[in-house]
């Protein structure tokens, strides 16, 4: 045993902790998407939910070796890579939005060719974008407090995306964008600038709203009313968060047990959206606090790495990678508690889905680069 741990210490280079929360996230994961899928599978499987398990388990079987492969890499690599990311992700949310596949009332996703499976662009997007502003803002260090430098290469790029981003995927939208604000913080972006990004975003979001009246198939105006009305005006939020509320009080302090969730034949997505809810009704307020905790541990780790590292893309891109994931886990974790309005965001990690499994994995691998760049200093 000593040997194994001693031959993996060898192997994952990097922030130890941030290891064992992708470890205990992945746990978690299995186990819930797991119970959760009974019902899908009663549907789709003809009972078989040992077929989701083992696509899910392949699904991260195949992300951690992507964490893996990633963390060996010179993060400076993903600078590079960058503007042809960008390049890449504009036209696909183009063409996701007018010609994506329609699920949910939603047009987030577009198929494969040749495969069966769908792709959801948003979260390359998100990714490609977290990238091209840390490289922007590394880049002009000297001069970012400009209009120039800070208008054209930042605000414009972060409207664009965010912009094609909402019409189908509100929540997203908005949580990348407060992203994007806070990167610019930690960049030493001038606080007019950023103040000026936060009111053309306001502008970005009236003018969608305004569009959203002429061309309700592609703007989803009427479901952001009706999420906001339920929030506001329902004491119990919606049938959703009914039932994850009701989930959430049958786990009390222990939880009712592996496999031994009664909501997950109610809540519509259990293993999605509302995977919290079922986690904490199976292994009850401890289990989801020590979720959550994976989260804290996440951010104060990737934090205390940013101090460390002696170059501005490696730290802007590792806070900017575990704010996006941390600000997402939050929002999905205050659904379930019914603290913000439904949205449609999964739980990093843990949430079935296969594009998010692996772009989540993709984050985690480029932190730990940066990760394995400050240890080799120190060493």
């Amino acid at each position: 045993m000593s040997t194994v741990i001693a031959r993996l210490s060898a192997e994952l280079r990097g922030d130890r902790s941030i290891w064992a929360v992708i470890a205990v996230l992945a746990v978690f994961s299995l186990l819930a998407v797991y119970s959760s899928t009974g019902t899908l599978a009663y549907l789709k499987q003809g009972g078989n939910t040992e077929a989701y398990l083992v696509r899910h388990g392949i699904i991260l079987i195949g992300g951690l070796l992507l964490v893996y492969v990633v963390h060996l890499m010179n993060y400076s690599l993903f600078s590079r890579l960058a503007p042809g990311l960008m390049m890449i992700a504009i036209p696909l949310l183009l063409y996701t939005l007018v010609f994506g596949v329609n699920i949910n009332d939603a047009r987030r996703w577009i198929e494969i060719p040749f495969v069966g499976r769908t792709f959801q662009p948003s979260d390359l997007a998100k990714l490609a974008l977290i990238l091209y502003v840390a490289r922007t803002i590394s880049g002009k260090q000297e001069y970012i407090k400009d209009l120039h430098s800070a208008f054209i290469p930042i605000i414009v790029p972060v409207l664009i995306v965010c912009g094609l981003i909402a019409p189908a995927d509100l929540s997203s939208a908005v949580l990348l964008f407060f992203t994007c604000v806070l990167m610019m913080v930690v960049g030493r972006v001038s606080l007019q600038y950023i103040g000026l990004l936060l009111f053309l975003g306001v502008v970005t979001f009236g003018v969608l709203v305004t569009l959203g009246n002429y061309f309700p198939e592609y703007i989803r105006v009427e479901t952001w009313i009706a999420r906001v009305n339920d929030f506001m005006f329902d004491p119990n939020g919606g049938y959703q968060v009914q039932q994850a509320k009701i989930a959430i009080a049958n786990g009390e302090w222990l939880g009712a047990g592996p496999g031994n969730s009664i909501q997950r034949n109610y809540l519509p997505s259990p293993y999605a959206d509302f995977i919290y809810a079922i986690i904490c009704e199976e292994y009850g307020i401890i289990g989801g606090a020590v979720l959550i905790s994976m989260y804290v541990v996440l951010f104060f780790r990737v934090t205390r790495l940013v101090t460390k590292s002696p170059k501005a893309f490696g730290a802007i891109v590792a806070i900017g990678l575990s704010i996006s994931m941390v600000l997402q886990a939050f929002i999905n974790i205050a659904v379930s508690t019914h603290l913000v309005p439904v949205t449609g965001v999964t739980l990093p990690m843990v949430s079935m889905g296969g594009t998010s499994i692996m772009f989540s994995c993709l984050a985690f691998g480029v932190i730990l680069s940066v990760s394995r760049y400050v240890e080799s200093l120190e060493s």
